[in-house]
């Protein structure tokens, strides 16, 4: 399998690449500080209009319904706004009443495998650099719930939308298809009425570390260390397909470029009761690349990076960020929530939650060489039942009974997972 797919190895001693990489960047950039307030600018601007929109229509989050997707009926306006926020709720891209059945699915597959009494408590510690909790994250891949949502024409005709958002070519062809989209499991959440949570911290997933050290890192994000921002396009997908992240025992890592995260709402969601937040400014990635540049941070530090965790926001290093977190609004079983790779993100805290908070994850993750090579991983552990490969080795699915299998899918799924129609 060609290397550039695969996880690369920590460096030992990598403080000292640490090091030696501020001492390039900073000779690359010339004024950092000037390029930092230049990027500070732009996100507070962005901030101020997201928090106008918020209070003028109850969300910064821009909303598109799943029909005016299917139908081709977004407007050139609509398509802007999403790109300029980085994130979108569509409605309903399940009818409520096939989510709430969906949602019945999953409970009874936990159920008669008697999850509650086998389940052996969080498999890694991937969120273990952030100030609040783990959400209430089951590692679950396999229900049949999980996979007919993610081998679905609504959620096919959402990803679709979203990779078109990306340039994804040029002259010399295409770095991703955007109409295939590679099945990428992921786990689930289950958060009881009456739970009280502290949530989880804002962070960035799918590269850490990795966003400063490696070299196709480095590369996707040129412009910005060359202190050319104003020509840094964070929907240039050119790169991305090449990056990768450490190999770390024990944790969880994305072999796959996803060009959106997101997830699926299996219950009705009140607006304040532990929802996700986003910074909607995708060029805010540049203000946490640039921090550790300068002259406060330690030499061997970035704000709080550590190998093999999600990139950490906090507000002793990212005050600007910490406050343009805006709330998704409220939603309905059956709408969906997406947010581009790179947009900082955190769940607000809760106490005794009203109701459910139930969701599927599933992300958009565009054909291409890289995310074939990691959809054959994905068949191998459809066939097995057994944790993907980019999560802990917990296996809890093996032997159990209802769980999806290879001669469940469709033509969609076949696709997903490297094969054939």
């Amino acid at each position: 399998m060609d290397n550039r797919f695969t996880s690369t190895t920590l460096p030992v001693d990598y403080k000292k690449n640490i090091i030696e990489m501020k001492k390039q960047l900073r000779a690359q950039i010339g004024d950092v500080e000037g390029l930092f307030r230049q990027v500070c600018e732009k996100i507070e601007t962005e901030i101020a209009a997201a928090r106008a929109e918020e209070a003028a229509n109850g969300t910064a989050w821009p909303q598109i319904s799943w029909s005016e997707l299917a139908e081709g009926r977004v407007s050139d306006a609509q398509i802007a706004q999403v790109k300029r926020r980085g994130c979108l709720v569509v409605r309903q891209t399940f009818e409520r009443d096939d989510a709430l059945a969906m949602d019945k699915s999953m409970l009874h597959y936990l159920d008669e495998n008697n999850f509650d009494e086998v389940y052996r408590g969080p498999g890694d510690n991937f969120f273990g650099s952030l100030d609040a909790s783990r959400p209430e994250i089951y590692p679950i891949y396999w229900s049949a719930a999980q996979m007919e949502a993610r081998q679905s024409e609504e959620i096919g005709t959402v990803q679709s939308f979203l990779n078109r958002l990306w340039k994804f070519g040029d002259h010399q062809g295409a770095w991703f298809n955007p109409d295939v989209n590679i099945i990428y499991p992921d786990r689930i959440r289950r958060r009881l009425p009456g739970t009280t949570s502290k949530g989880l911290g804002a962070h960035t997933d799918s590269g850490a570390l990795e966003r400063w050290l490696l070299p196709a890192y480095q590369k996707v994000f040129r412009k910005i260390f060359t202190n050319r921002f104003e020509e840094y396009d964070p929907w240039d997908a050119a790169f991305r397909p090449d990056v990768n992240e450490y190999d770390v025992d024990n944790t969880t890592k994305c072999s796959a470029l996803r060009t959106f995260q997101g997830w699926t709402a299996l219950s009705d969601m009140q607006t304040g009761q532990g929802l996700l937040h986003a910074v909607p400014v995708p060029e805010a990635m540049a203000y946490v690349l640039l921090r550790p540049l300068l002259d406060d941070v330690p030499e061997d530090e970035l704000c709080g990076v550590t190998p093999g965790r999600v990139l950490p926001v906090s507000e002793k290093w990212h005050p600007h960020l910490i406050k343009g977190l805006c709330s998704i609004p409220e939603l309905q079983a059956g709408d969906s929530v997406w947010w581009h790779c790179d947009v900082i993100h955190s769940v607000a805290p809760v106490e005794d939650q009203q109701g459910w908070g139930n969701v599927m994850y599933i992300p958009a993750a565009p054909l291409c060489e890289k995310n074939v090579a990691y959809a054959r991983k994905v068949h191998e552990a459809l066939k097995t039942g057994a944790s993907p490969a980019d999560f802990p080795r917990e296996n809890y699915e093996a032997n159990w009974t209802g769980r999806f299998l290879e001669r469940d899918l469709n033509a969609n799924g076949r696709l997903g997972v490297g094969m054939k129609k």
